[in-house]
């Protein structure tokens, strides 16, 4: 896996219906290497590769570009900006987090009552919601903030992105890591024909998916995406959902499709024959473009292969260094092994 390329599409800001940034780096990495390259209406980038044999199935790989963030809404009279989520974040990673603001990237924190000023207990234990918060960019007044900022803006978390051990730490992994396994497959030499497509809008309901699938009609698809891992202290080993370091995931349910068993046991045997490390969910949780693909037109047979991901939807996720390298080992021969 290229790090750098995964940084630099881990840093750009991208949430659902503003993914231009990481659209950009896609389409640039890819020019030389696909057929019949386009971007749709809904935004989503599709395209064609050429292998060294035709074959019978239709494949289509599949990630998406959008990432979690904020929407500008309203400006205050003292320049701060109220704003709502997009897509699914939970309100306890947001109090006192530094944000980018717009396609300028202006600087901001998502600003709290101090904690010297909380005088009420039940005031102190529980969490504000989005909408009782603001993001302070530094303006004087709302003047001064619309010199900077609009309503309808866009903004995403200020991350880093930082190999330490044997994990990566960054904002954006989902599904900036299924981007990065792809675009990486996109360029290297294959033996069959396949199409892929990286979506738009999946944070606010598979939207892009919906449209992709239907233009490129495929027989089957694989999904790249990553998946929450609460692998953490204090939760039981059931509730965990994967482990880090423990392999790619699979998925035989979740909140929006139940995945082909064929392919699930085609993808476990390999596993098990290349030594390759798997595991399987735990729990019938979340969902990913699968829930948009399977039952487009008269319905596709579909699978995700998933990377553990801890602290999803948040301004520092971690991955598994080892995960990625088997994740990129069982892409490859599921590939194989579908269009052989």
């Amino acid at each position: 896996m290229d790090l750098k390329l995964l940084e630099e599409l881990c840093l750009s800001g991208g949430p659902s219906g503003f993914e231009d940034e990481v659209m950009g780096i896609v389409m640039d990495e890819l020019k030389d290497h696909s057929a019949d390259l386009n971007i749709d209406v809904m935004g989503n980038i599709t395209g064609f590769k050429k292998g060294e044999s035709y074959t019978k199935t239709k494949l289509l790989l599949s990630a998406h570009m959008d990432e979690v963030g904020f929407i500008v809404n309203y400006i205050t009279d003292d320049g701060f900006l109220k704003f709502s989520t997009i897509g699914g974040i939970s309100p306890l990673v947001l109090c006192g987090k530094k944000v980018l603001v717009g396609k300028n990237k202006i600087p901001g924190v998502i600003g709290l009552k101090p904690v010297h000023l909380v005088k009420q207990k039940d005031e102190c234990e529980n969490v504000p919601n989005a909408d009782e918060l603001c993001i302070d960019v530094g303006a004087k007044d709302r003047e001064d903030a619309e010199n900077s900022v609009n309503i309808g803006d866009f903004a995403v978390f200020d991350s880093i992105f930082q190999v330490q051990g044997s994990s990566i730490i960054s904002k954006a992994l989902d599904d900036r890591v299924g981007c990065a396994l792809l675009v990486e497959f996109i360029k290297k030499k294959s033996p069959f024909d396949f199409f892929f497509s990286f979506s738009a809008q999946e944070e606010i309901g598979l939207r892009g998916a919906k449209a992709a699938s239907y233009r490129i009609n495929p027989d089957a698809a694989i999904v790249l995406e990553a998946t929450t891992a609460c692998d953490i202290l204090g939760v039981k080993d059931e509730k965990k959902v994967c482990v880090l370091g423990d392999g790619p995931v699979l998925t035989y349910m979740d909140k929006t499709t139940v995945y082909s068993r064929e392919y699930l046991n085609l993808a476990n045997n390999l596993a098990k024959e290349n030594k390759v490390k798997v595991q399987m969910k735990r729990l019938v949780s979340g969902g990913n473009d699968s829930g948009a693909i399977h039952v487009s037109r008269s319905g596709i047979k579909t699978i995700s292969i998933s990377l553990p991901c801890r602290y999803l939807h948040s301004a520092f996720s971690v991955i598994d260094l080892e995960d990625l390298k088997e994740t990129e080992r069982l892409l490859q021969l599921l590939f194989e092994a579908i269009l052989r």
